[in-house]
C-alpha cells in the first residue's frame, strides 16, 4: 500500500481491478476499509471521491496524515476496526456511500516490520497485534493450553499436525522471539531448506488470526458494508487464503439469493430477506505480470458485488 514517504514495495494488490469494479465518479463517497499504507486510498482520491478510511492500526493512522493534508478535505482517517464502519460513518453524516472496499489481513507494511512479530523472515519479537493492543502472540504461544493451541493452528492455519506442533511449542516454552517459534514449528514438522514452503507460515498465520479475530471482523465487517452502501454501490473484497475467500464467496452467494433452494430432500427453508446484492462477474486473480513485480499478489482473489434496493438483511450471516 503506497503512501507519501512509504517504501515503493507498499503497493496494493490488483489496484487496477479494484479501482475499475468501483467505478468510482468525482463526488461519490467511498471507504477504505483497510487504509494500511494508503495505496486503494490514494487511488480512489485520483478519481475525485471524497474517502472514509479505517484502520486499527495506530502507527497507519499516524502516517497517513500527509495524505490527509494532501487530500483538499476528501479524506478522513478513522481509527477504528472497520467492522465499526456503520456507526463511525453514521457520526460523520456519511451514510450512504457509494463503494466499500477491503483488503484483507495483514498488510506489507505490519510484514516487513520485524519490530511487529508478524513474520518470521526477519526475526522480532512475538507480537502480531494488529490494533498494537490486547494479548500478543508470545503471550498466547506461552500461556495457552496445549489443546487450545492445536485447536487454533487447525481451524486457523489449517495444520493438519497441528497437535505435534503445539506440544512442540508447549515444550519449548518460553518463547519470545519469531526466529524461536519458527525453528521450533520446523523442526516438529522436519522442514528442509529446499522444501517450497515454509511450515511455520500456517501456524503464524493461525496465531495472528486468532489474536485479531480476523475472521469474525470480516463477518461483522461485510454486513456493515452491506448496511452502509447505497443501491447501485459496489463492495470489493481482496483474500489472501482460502479460509477468507470461502467466507467472501458464501457471503456474497446468500446475500445475492444464489443459494440452493430446498429439494425432496432437503425441505425448503422458511421464506428468505430479497437479495441486497448482485454479484459483478467473476473472482478475479492476478496475472503473471503483477506476481512477478509483487509475490505476495499470487494469492489473491478479488470479488465484487453490488448493492441492490432491497433492504439488508436483519438474520444470517455467513459462516
Amino acid at each position: 500500500m503506497t503512501a507519501p514517504g512509504a517504501d515503493i514495495r507498499h503497493v496494493p494488490v490488483l489496484l487496477d481491478e479494484v479501482i475499475d469494479a468501483l467505478a468510482i465518479l468525482p463526488g461519490e463517497r467511498h471507504v477504505d476499509a483497510t487504509f494500511g499504507a494508503g495505496g486503494y486510498t490514494r487511488a480512489m482520491l485520483a478519481k475525485g471521491a471524497t474517502v472514509f478510511a479505517f484502520d486499527r492500526d495506530p502507527d497507519a493512522i499516524a502516517e497517513g496524515e500527509t495524505l490527509v493534508r494532501d487530500g483538499e478535505g476528501r479524506l478522513a482517517l478513522i481509527e477504528a476496526p472497520f467492522s465499526a464502519m456503520e456507526g463511525e460513518l453514521a457520526a460523520l453524516d456519511a451514510v450512504p456511500v457509494d463503494g466499500v472496499t477491503m483488503d484483507i489481513g495483514v498488510s506489507s507494511m505490519q510484514l516487513d516490520r520485524a519490530d511487529r512479530g508478524f513474520s518470521f523472515q526477519a526475526d522480532g519479537p512475538l507480537d502480531m497485534r494488529m490494533s498494537q493492543a490486547g494479548e500478543t502472540a508470545a503471550e498466547f504461544v506461552n500461556e495457552a493450553a496445549e489443546e487450545e493451541i492445536a485447536d487454533v493452528l487447525y481451524q486457523y492455519g489449517e495444520e493438519p499436525r497441528s497437535r505435534r506442533v503445539a506440544k512442540a511449542i508447549v515444550a519449548a516454552r518460553p518463547l519470545t522471539r519469531t526466529a524461536e517459534l519458527a525453528q521450533v514449528v520446523r523442526k516438529a514438522l522436519g522442514y528442509r531448506p529446499h522444501d517450497k514452503k515454509d511450515p511455520a507460515t500456517r501456524t503464524f498465520q493461525a496465531i495472528r488470526i486468532h489474536l485479531n479475530r480476523e475472521l469474525d471482523e470480516l463477518t461483522d465487517g461485510l454486513a456493515a458494508a452491506e448496511r452502509v452502501l447505497k443501491p447501485g454501490g459496489r463492495l470489493a473484497v481482496v483474500t489472501f487464503h482460502s479460509l477468507e475467500d470461502r467466507l467472501v464467496k458464501r457471503f456474497l452467494r446468500e446475500r445475492s439469493g444464489a443459494t440452493p433452494a430446498g429439494s425432496r430432500h432437503l425441505p425448503q427453508a422458511a421464506a428468505k430477506d430479497a437479495p441486497s446484492f448482485e454479484i459483478v462477474g467473476r473472482a478475479v486473480r492476478a496475472g503473471e505480470a503483477e506476481v512477478a513485480r509483487n509475490p505476495r499478489a499470487r494469492s489473491a482473489t478479488l470479488r465484487v458485488a453490488r448493492r441492490t434496493a432491497a433492504a439488508a438483511w436483519t438474520k444470517g450471516k455467513a459462516r
